[in-house]
């Protein structure tokens, strides 16, 4: 049985990676800071273990790990906030809050976990990054310059750990109707008009990342690593749709 850890898996896109990863048959350990969700999604699911932890605490990643047990197989690294306003006028603190759970989360996780990994010979880890690590909004702060960060760690990782054993990649989610992007969608005007921008003219689904997840982690992924997958629904090629010649 294989087993993986979720960070940011109580709730959200990550409880639905985590709800696919048991179905398919994997044990799963969900880290997040809520300990009373935490605790209901891990009993909802079945095969999940609670592990309750700030991605950005050292000890308290180093703790969770070592509650979860031997290394998991997978590792998705998924916690992530955004903080939304003008780059100039947001706090320090959001510049920092951000940081650190977006980039310096995943270090702290993958850096534990790889440990166990390099032991074992084998291993995969998958960071959660965006379409807007691709192609920035405005609007959404640290968020994008994050994510972009996290997809350059994601190619660091592939390189430097690939000769023993694990394999790194990453899944940059669209306009997916999930998650924190959810309340955005609820509005009908925003749902038509993100939808019509889309080249296949519909939202993603939480099934889209899920999908994306457990192929990665497939036999029929083996030799892939320190790849992006973008699933967006053909956004980021967009760009020329949106300004015609006439």
């Amino acid at each position: 049985m294989r087993r993986a850890i979720v960070t940011g898996g109580a709730t959200g896109l990550g409880a639905d990676m985590a709800a696919a990863l048991v179905k398919a048959g994997y044990q799963v350990g969900i880290m997040d800071l809520d300990k009373r969700q935490t605790e209901a999604t891990a009993s909802r699911l079945g095969n999940a273990i609670p592990l309750i932890a700030s991605v950005s605490d050292n000890d308290a990643v180093e703790a969770a790990f070592t509650a979860f047990g031997e290394a998991p197989d997978l590792l998705i690294n998924n916690a992530g906030i955004v903080r939304i306003g003008p780059l100039h006028e947001q706090a320090i603190s959001d510049y920092t809050q951000v940081i650190e759970t977006n980039l310096l989360g995943p270090c702290l996780c993958s850096r534990v976990a790889v440990k166990g990994m390099i032991t074992r010979g084998s291993g995969h880890i998958i960071n959660i990054t965006s379409v807007n690590g691709v192609h920035p909004a405005p609007g959404v702060g640290l968020y994008a310059a994050t994510k972009a960060a996290l997809h350059s760690l994601t190619q660091l990782m592939s390189i430097e750990w690939g000769p023993l054993g694990i394999r790194v990649n990453s899944i940059a989610p669209g306009f997916i109707d999930a998650g924190m992007s959810k309340p955005f969608f609820e509005d009908p005007k925003v749902r038509e008009k993100r939808s019509s921008g889309v080249p296949l003219r519909s939202l993603g689904d939480a099934s889209d990342i899920t999908n994306a997840v457990l192929f990665l982690d497939s036999e029929a992924a083996k030799y892939i690593t320190g790849n992006e997958m973008v699933v967006d629904g053909g956004v980021t090629n967009s760009v020329f749709a949106h300004l015609p010649r006439e």
